[in-house]
């Protein structure tokens, strides 16, 4: 399937910023599941580019007069393949760093008991029906419903909320997963709905001995397609985030999202 993507991020600010930084991962990895066709990524600041530890394509945006908004925008068009949402273990990612725990993805009671339920499934069908069926599990236990939750609400809120966002039930899974003992990890990316058109994605993906990275989404309840495309994969959102940044000065800011996902003719 071909995708064409435009991803627009503006924030404006109440004042003028004398600085600002951004870091980007808005450039679709080469992967077995998809290959790049064209994609320009704008920004009106200084762009640097490089590969960060994930081996994600990175970007660093600076700005360094005086500013009232902060602009970046990407189009191209990407196409993808469908790998019933499986990856190959090798890509040069040691499974065992991803059973790292993050501030977004710590472990407490609540989750270790949450996530000890299917450990009679892992026992009795193995490490990819245990996964699946904790995939199951989130998207009963935390329903999918913004303003509950923000960028910085981690898995242990969610899961008390029993409401969140995509984001919400990837950290949830990782966390769940780490359980079990089995390395997962968070990816970053963009999904065709039936629409057309949705808000940047994510979900996890979990790592199959004999089998390699399969991809989870609780938020839709079943493996990756070749309706999304990978932009980053992590510990976390705070390593995989679209756009992130820190300025001096500008007062409040507003920021607005815009994100367009078709098929190509």
């Amino acid at each position: 399937m071909k995708l064409t993507i435009e991803h627009e991020t503006r924030y404006r600010f109440a004042g003028q910023a004398n600085y600002s930084i951004q870091y980007l991962r808005l450039t679709p990895r080469e992967d077995s599941c998809q290959r790049i066709l064209s994609w320009n990524l704008s920004s009106p600041g200084k762009l640097t580019c490089w590969v960060d530890g994930f081996n994600n394509a990175a970007h660093v945006s600076v700005q360094d007069s005086r500013h009232d908004e902060v602009s970046v925008l990407v189009k191209g068009e990407v196409e993808t393949f469908d790998t019933a949402g499986i990856l190959p273990a090798d890509d040069g990612l040691p499974p065992l760093i991803f059973l790292r725990e993050t501030e977004f993805t710590s472990l407490t009671p609540e989750i270790s008991h949450f996530a000890e339920a299917f450990r009679d499934v892992q026992n009795q069908d193995g490490n990819l029906a245990a996964m699946h069926a904790l995939m199951t599990g989130i998207g009963c236990a935390v329903q999918y419903q913004s303003g509950f939750t923000n960028v910085q609400t981690d898995a242990n809120h969610a899961l008390q909320t029993g409401k969140g966002v995509c984001q919400d039930h990837a950290h949830l899974f990782i966390a769940g997963a780490r359980v079990l003992n089995i390395p997962a990890r968070y990816v970053s990316g963009y999904l065709l709905a039936g629409t057309g058109n949705l808000a940047s994605h994510a979900w996890a993906e979990a790592f199959i001995e004999g089998l390699g990275w399969v991809s989870f989404d609780p938020s839709n309840q079943q493996s990756a397609t070749d309706a999304y495309v990978r932009l980053a994969v992590a510990y976390d959102f705070g390593d995989a985030s679209p756009v992130r940044g820190v300025r001096e000065g500008g007062g409040i800011e507003d920021m607005n999202v815009r994100v367009h996902v078709q098929q190509s003719q």
